[in-house]
């Protein structure tokens, strides 16, 4: 079993950082302790590649331990000939990072050296010093099918020629007309030791950020943000015309570059910014080092909030500034997430995650920390991705959200909302969302039926056709409708909605599960090295022994679907039978009936919350317990309980709280809180998309 990969270029810009990426997410998701590892690095102040891995998966190592040596140094023990010298201290550095690591992955070199054929020799001398099979990155960019065949050949025979065990080969950014074609030739090709990946082209990772550019012309920020700064430049245009002949060469994804006294292109670009006319821009670059006109100044300050694309200026001359802006390449940086996430959709959907996990042999690590937690939830998404909708689809947290959803192929996904104001709000902040599907309720051809269908469900109740009318107005019911048809198969809410207009409408339309008698909540609480789950913390403030029965069932029911043994403990303030009062007596009672109704389970109550998770103190109260010291499902007996004890775990253990997770529904629907984050929202559409394909 290897515990390390090395993964060697074979030409320069083969988009190996990506390959990276994606090997990397694979391997964190099965183990704890890995490790990042490059030979040799460029003579920069700090490594993006490293810093990216590091800084995506919270790696503790040390900066200086995830690299032997740079580039000028290598050069210089070549040149005088110590080849072997380096070799011993890469593989030196490669041991002492070993030590402390389930496994290693090792990235090669950028091609910066002597010569292409050098580095060829030298990547397959160091996985075959550090002990490391190898995984291949062919550039396929502008190449022919046949051509792309045979740089296959030459790279499979090298390898080989070397002694070198391969694990795959990637042939990266293939046109996408191309790679059905390269496809095809590869199945006709004589059968090879290890399979062979055609990774197609992804616009978004070929183009420069207007951040990098920033940072590359050493420019002073005038206006924007950092997500503004993530913005994609397609093209670079200099406004040397006048205004309006200018606006006619202004294509999508513009940086213009202009002198900081030209203040007609300065207005007319921000005007251009919020004409529904023109192409997003992606930013306006100032040159010549002078200050704006104070006039301007004031006008560009009242477009702050209602333009995103960032301003900013450098000293140089527009010429020299537009030669180095053009010089810019693209990079996979820590601070970009849309970027991350495409690169990782692209991966994971041209590459056989299975075949790859099989061929590496990786042995399975027992620990499961929060970021391996919310990866298996997209992993998981992924398998038989479902249809999500979100009903508040101009909050700009949901709009991020879905397009990194989109990137990992998640989950499909359709906004409710006004379809103009949702694009305005998309362009405006600079998103790859332009076939996403949005629905207005009130002028949606289902708008007639839903009312007709929620009509009639409620009509007990003493509604009119015209109140059914105006509940489907509202997007909370109008999604719910959605889910109760059928049209999508889960919703998320709650951004910017209370929780009971999420619920409200799940619980008229949708209603409970046969056998159910209360929707309820979990949180899954991602502590440092386990999943556990805390139920009721959000939904019901003091259910009885059979409503708590309940919750305890489909509490347990959740933890399985996503993959968490369930070991219940019904939670009070007295452990087995000392403690009395009627507190207590609820959860005996509640036991009692869950123990009645599934005798499958694993439940014990009422039990302590330390009795419940500490093993020594479980050896002391409940020693022939088989949950006390090892639950991982937790019942509250009351809200207040749950609510502040979920709340004190997240805060004080800095444990990942995802929830609430509503259960107990015939369809899922989830709430979200009004504080959510960006990741908050992808990993409940997640597990909306996970109880979706449960349901089905």
């Amino acid at each position: 079993m290897s515990r390390n990969l090395y993964i060697a270029a074979m030409e320069p810009r083969s988009g190996k950082s990506v390959v990276s990426l994606g090997l990397m997410e694979l391997l964190s998701r099965r183990l704890h302790k890995i490790g990042f590892f490059r030979p040799i690095i460029p003579d920069v102040e700090r490594d993006n590649n490293i810093e990216l891995i590091r800084s995506r998966y919270n790696l503790t190592i040390p900066y200086q331990d995830m690299y032997a040596c740079r580039h000028e140094e290598a050069r210089k023990m070549v040149g005088a000939g110590s080849y072997d010298g380096l070799l011993k201290i890469i593989l030196a550095k490669y041991k002492a990072l070993e030590s402390r690591c389930d496994f290693v992955l090792c990235e090669g070199t950028d091609f910066t050296g002597v010569s292409t054929a050098f580095e060829y020799d030298f990547n397959a001398d160091v996985a075959n010093n550090l002990g490391c099979p190898v995984v291949a990155v062919v550039n396929g960019q502008g190449k022919s099918p046949r051509q792309v065949i045979d740089a296959l050949g030459v790279t499979r025979e090298f390898f080989e020629t070397q002694g070198c065990t391969m694990v795959a080969t990637l042939i990266n950014r293939v046109d996408p007309q191309q790679a059905a074609p390269i496809e095809a030739l590869i199945g006709q090709q004589p059968a090879a030791k290890e399979p062979a990946y055609v990774l197609t082209e992804e616009p978004l990772l070929t183009k420069p950020t207007v951040g990098e550019i920033a940072a590359a012309l050493d420019s002073r920020l005038l206006q924007g943000d950092s997500d503004g700064l993530n913005r994609t430049v397609a093209n670079i245009k200099i406004a040397a015309m006048n205004l309006p002949r200018f606006l006619d060469y202004v294509t999508e994804g513009t940086l213009i570059i202009t002198p900081v006294d030209r203040s007609d292109v300065i207005l007319g670009t921000l005007a251009a910014t919020i004409a529904e006319t023109y192409p997003n821009i992606s930013g306006l670059l100032l040159s010549g080092g002078l200050a704006l006109e104070a006039r301007v100044q004031r006008l560009v300050e009242g477009f702050e909030k209602k333009s995103p694309i960032p301003i900013f200026s450098v000293d140089a001359d527009t010429f020299t500034s537009a030669m180095k802006a053009a010089a810019v390449r693209a990079a996979l940086t820590p601070q970009n997430d849309r970027k991350i996430a495409a690169a990782l959709g692209l991966f994971e959907s041209r590459v056989n995650i299975s075949e790859i996990e099989d061929r590496i042999s990786v042995a399975y690590s027992t620990r499961v920390t929060p970021i391996m937690f919310e990866y298996k939830l997209i992993e998981w998404a992924r398998t038989d991705r479902q249809h999500i909708v979100l009903p508040e689809g101009d909050d700009e947290r949901i709009l991020r959200a879905t397009e990194l959803l989109l990137q990992r192929n998640a989950a499909d996904i359709t906004l409710l909302g006004s379809p103009k104001e949702i694009r305005q709000k998309i362009a405006a902040l600079g998103l790859n969302l332009e076939k996403i599907p949005i629905v207005d309720p009130l002028n949606s051809e289902l708008l007639e039926r839903y009312t007709r269908t929620y009509y009639d469900l409620r009509k007990h109740k003493g509604i009119s056709m015209a109140m059914a009318r105006d509940a489907m107005s509202d997007v909370s019911f109008f999604g719910t409708m959605m889910v109760y048809e059928g049209t999508v198969a889960g919703m998320v809410s709650g951004a910017v909605h209370p929780t009971a207009d999420t619920i409200r409408p799940a619980l008229q339309i949708i209603r409970t599960r046969p056998g159910v008698s209360i929707v309820s909540s979990v949180f899954l609480m991602c502590l440092e090295d386990r999943v556990l789950v805390y139920g009721d913390c959000a939904v019901n403030p003091d259910p009885d022994a059979q409503q708590l029965a309940d919750i305890a069932i489909s509490s347990a029911d959740t933890a399985v679907l996503y993959g968490i043994e369930p070991r219940v403990a019904m939670c009070s303030y007295s452990t087995g039978i000392s403690g009395k009062g009627k507190d207590v007596d609820k959860v005996r009672e509640a036991t009692r009936l869950a123990r009645q109704r599934r005798p499958d389970l694993k439940i014990e109550g009422p039990i302590q919350y330390d009795a419940a998770v500490d093993a020594g103190v479980a050896k002391t109260k409940m020693p022939d317990s088989e949950v006390a010291g090892q639950a991982t499902v937790f019942i509250f007996p009351d809200l207040n309980t749950g609510n502040n004890l979920y709340k004190a775990v997240q805060r004080s253990a800095g444990a990942v709280a995802i929830g609430p997770v509503l259960q107990g529904l015939k369809k899922p629907v989830n709430d979200l809180s009004r504080g959510c984050t960006v990741t908050d929202i992808v990993n409940t559409v997640a597990i909306t998309a996970i109880q979706a394909q449960q349901t089905k």
